[in-house]
Formats: structure tokens, sequence, C-alpha cells
């Protein structure tokens, strides 16, 4: 079983900074890409950052220049700093692993999930 459990949500002005963390436990042989996604009601889930296990790192357009995405592979955990928060940014965040069980079984996994909320 692998679990992904997310931190750092919560309420924060327009302009603002929230870091968010995610950490893996479980049977963990490796893992891959590790990523935040994000969705806001009525929209579907929404890439916002992926990193590799080399440290590529991928953003989606409307987050280049306010969020940076990292990971401690020792730790098996994947970070997200989010500065110039808009209101726009308002949504659920959801971490995502591609993560291998053993050498011959990989899955990806998510968690369940953290609230951002930005006021205007």
């Amino acid at each position: 079983q692998v679990q992904l459990v997310e931190s750092g949500g919560g309420l924060v002005q327009a302009g603002g900074s929230l870091r968010l963390s995610c950490a893996a436990s479980g049977s963990i042989f490796s893992i891959n890409s590790m990523g935040w996604y994000r969705q806001a009601p009525g929209k579907q889930r929404e890439l916002v950052a992926t990193i590799t296990s080399s440290g590529n790192t991928n953003y989606a357009d409307s987050v280049k220049g306010r969020f940076t995405i990292s990971r401690d592979n020792a730790k098996n955990a994947v970070y997200l700093q989010m500065n110039s928060l808009e209101p726009e940014d308002t949504a659920v965040y959801y971490c995502n692993g591609l993560i291998q069980r053993s050498m011959f079984f990989g899955a990806n996994y998510w968690g369940q999930g953290t609230q951002v909320t930005v006021s205007s």
C-alpha cells in the first residue's frame, strides 16, 4: 500500500504565499515523477507542476514565475512554493506520484487533496 499525504493549504490574501508539502509512504521501491494538480469548482483537474527524479521540472503557463516545485528524494517528498497568489489559484491541490512498488510494478497515486483559497 502507498499513501500520499498533503499539507500546507489554507486561506491567504492575494499576493501572499503558501508552501504545500506532500510525503509518500508505504511499500515504495522508487519514485519516478511527482507533481501537483489542482481542481477548481466546476472545472477539470489540471496540471500545475511536475518534477522528475533527476530534478527536471515542468509548469503550467499560468503559474510560471510564481510557483516553484521541488523534491527531497531521501524523504519521498515533493513541495510546491506558491508566491504572488491570485484568486484564480483557488482550488483543491492534489499531490501525484508515479511510484514503483517493485522493479516490475508501478502505478499512479494521488493524495487526498488540500484546499487553497486566495481572497481578493
